[in-house]
């Protein structure tokens, strides 16, 4: 398990993990697993970026440099592709 910032960045915004799960159409339970680290998939990590108005761009702040290679894509994206 990796860390990440997003509840660093949650507080920071004054959300609750409620008002985060319910803007990224996310349970808080999916919140609670992605800010404990745990892998998720790449749509939930848009939807979390989005619903902190950050951009895409933003992913590897938020989630790690090694964010896409968490979830079985390379850097650049492409799944198996090293």
């Amino acid at each position: 398990m990796s860390s990440n910032n997003v509840r660093k960045i949650r507080e920071a915004l004054m959300m609750s993990k409620a008002e985060l799960a319910r803007k990224s159409g996310l349970s808080t339970l999916t919140i609670d697993r992605v800010e404990a680290g745990r892998p998720c998939r790449l749509g939930t990590k848009r939807k979390i970026l989005l619903a902190l108005d950050l951009s895409i761009a933003d992913k590897d702040r938020v989630f790690g440099p090694d964010a896409a290679a968490a979830d079985g894509t390379s850097p650049s994206g492409v799944p198996g592709a090293a």
